[in-house]
């Protein structure tokens, strides 16, 4: 492992804006985000697979009266947002370096108010259905973490993996979809995101990649 790691990951067990394992909050943080780690009864908005946490800060810096969650299992890539969040101030942020799949370990019923599922790795492959975050699999996970009325977004460059979810939200009973599009800045939500961008966001508009953006709730 580098030394460049090796201090970021020090820097993270230091951090308390990073929760993670060998840390006592990991063990107690299900169902007490609010008084524990913001200390008030904000709304929580997580983001999956949040890499450098770009997306994550950008949010806490508008909504300064939500709290917002990136969750990665890469500590490096997470101490990139952890540092900011800390150098800049931005105490509404927090990272939760875990796999994704162990989601409901960590969250209890309806405590979250938002989701954000931002450029997931696609895995293409047939066999590889049930990794993908906009699986049923995954679905079924977050459903129940949801408080009622809460949203679910969807964001990513990949056309097979966008068609792939939006026919299989369309399916579904349990869904309502509030909208959808193939090419977000050209859409009526473009402007609802205030500009922020992850890197692989930013490096996919570069090459001419058409952005695809939906948002959904589960009824009741």
């Amino acid at each position: 492992m580098s030394r460049k790691k090796l201090v970021r990951f020090k820097e993270n067990e230091e951090n308390p804006n990073v929760i993670q394992d060998g840390k006592e909050i990991f063990e107690t943080i299900k169902g007490n985000w609010n008084e524990t780690q913001f200390q008030n009864e904000n709304p929580i908005v997580v983001e999956l697979a949040c890499g450098r946490g770009e997306f994550t800060v950008g949010l806490g810096r508008v909504f300064r009266d939500q709290n917002f969650i990136g969750v990665d299992i890469k500590g490096s890539r997470i101490w990139k947002g952890s540092s900011t969040a800390t150098a800049e101030g931005i105490h509404n942020v927090a990272f939760l370096r875990t796999q994704i799949e162990q989601l409901d370990k960590f969250f209890a019923t309806g405590e979250i108010s938002e989701l954000w599922i931002t450029f997931p790795d696609p895995f293409p492959r047939d066999g590889d259905e049930k990794r993908r975050l906009t699986s049923p699999r995954f679905l079924e996970m977050y459903k129940p973490l949801l408080k009622t009325g809460g949203t679910v977004h969807f964001k990513t460059d990949n056309t097979g993996l966008f068609d792939y979810s939006l026919e299989l939200f369309q399916s579904r009973e349990d869904i309502n979809l509030i909208g959808f599009t193939h090419d977000f800045y050209q859409s009526e939500w473009k402007d609802d995101h205030f500009g922020i961008q992850t890197r692989y966001e930013k490096m996919f508009s570069e090459k001419g990649e058409k952005i695809k953006y939906l948002k959904l709730q589960f009824k009741n």
